[in-house]
């Protein structure tokens, strides 16, 4: 009977990336690339095609070898020991890996016979995943029949066999209905909550904002940026809180007291610098009361993940920028 690999202490990095360097001939597409991935956390992967997402999932997956640097996955050196690390992981690919031929329990038995899996641990793990990705129905038909939300749901289900510690999703939800999606994002979150390290490359900016505990952006191979999606977001400048009055001589007495503002004469409205915190709208509806300056409606407006996307990416030497913060 196969035991599940040992777990990655929520102290430990569960993926640990130093100077990772790929060329494909006279392209690089990985350059000098550092990640920490804490255990237990879901962390994206965010930019455009050939940014080198799809490389670093290979690498660290053992399907391809860096040509500089090291990566760690659950302790395991990936270059000095890839069996370690093939024990400890599971990945879903870009494209599916699903037998077309095979019905959605055979897929799923093939995945345990491949893992050594006894006779009773396997039909309990095949019945478990099937239940827990709700494949009961599909259980008995040819995958090749499941519409693109349910193969999906099967392919990550097959990924999970082995009880991997570390789970790598290569745009996962690529394809899928807005439903479907909504449905293996919640997939997810629970893989997360029981414990398991994801990381997800992504080209779906609402993807890494709902799932993400962190970002990680990458542009031509390199990490431009890396934080929460609060702290990416106040990278980009923009945010501000739109003001609108009942008059124009209120407009005109907040111009006077408010600096730096852009008002729109006909529309009765100021719009002022700002980064969206309580304390920055507190403070503004303050200096606006003590001189007796009333306004009709207000409004927040933060730069989103939209933002920070195309101000970071797309640039042949964007700066990197890395916002810690500390653990709790």
């Amino acid at each position: 009977m196969t035991s599940a690999p040992p777990a990655v202490s929520p102290n430990q990095s569960a993926i640990s990336v130093r100077g990772l360097t790929k060329r494909f001939g006279t392209q690089t597409v990985l350059d000098g690339l550092d990640l920490e991935v804490r255990a237990g956390s879901i962390y994206a992967l965010l930019g455009p095609n050939g940014a080198g997402k799809t490389t670093t999932v290979q690498i660290l997956s053992t399907l391809l070898a860096p040509d500089a640097g090291q990566a760690f996955v659950a302790g395991h050196d990936v270059g000095r020991n890839p069996d370690g690390v093939r024990a400890t992981i599971g990945v879903t690919g870009q494209y599916s890996a699903v037998d077309g031929l095979l019905t959605g329990a055979e897929n799923l038995q093939l995945m345990a016979d491949l893992h050594r899996l006894g006779r009773r641990e396997s039909r309990a793990r095949v019945h478990e995943l099937l239940d827990r990705f709700d494949l009961v129905a599909a259980a008995g038909q040819r995958a090749r029949d499941y519409s693109g939300g349910v193969r999906r749901r099967l392919d990550l289900a097959m990924s999970l066999v082995g009880r991997p510690r570390v789970v790598f999703l290569d745009e996962p939800t690529t394809g899928l209905d807005p439903r479907s999606r909504r449905a293996m994002w919640q997939v997810i979150v629970e893989l997360a909550g029981d414990g398991v390290t994801i990381l997800l490359t992504t080209q779906y900016l609402e993807e890494a904002d709902q799932l993400a505990d962190r970002i990680a952006v990458l542009d031509c191979g390199r990490l431009v940026a890396e934080g929460t999606a609060d702290e990416l977001k106040r990278l980009v400048p923009g945010g501000h809180i739109a003001l609108r009055f009942t008059d124009h001589s209120g407009l005109d007495a907040a111009s006077r007291v408010v600096a730096g503002t852009t008002r729109d004469h006909d529309a009765l409205t100021l719009q002022v610098p700002s980064d969206g915190s309580v304390r920055a709208l507190r403070g503004l509806l303050a200096d606006l009361d003590e001189r007796d300056i009333a306004i009709a409606d207000l409004s927040i407006h933060t730069p989103d993940l939209d933002d920070v996307f195309f101000a970071l990416t797309g640039t042949e030497h964007a700066p990197t920028t890395n916002l810690e913060v500390d653990a709790q």
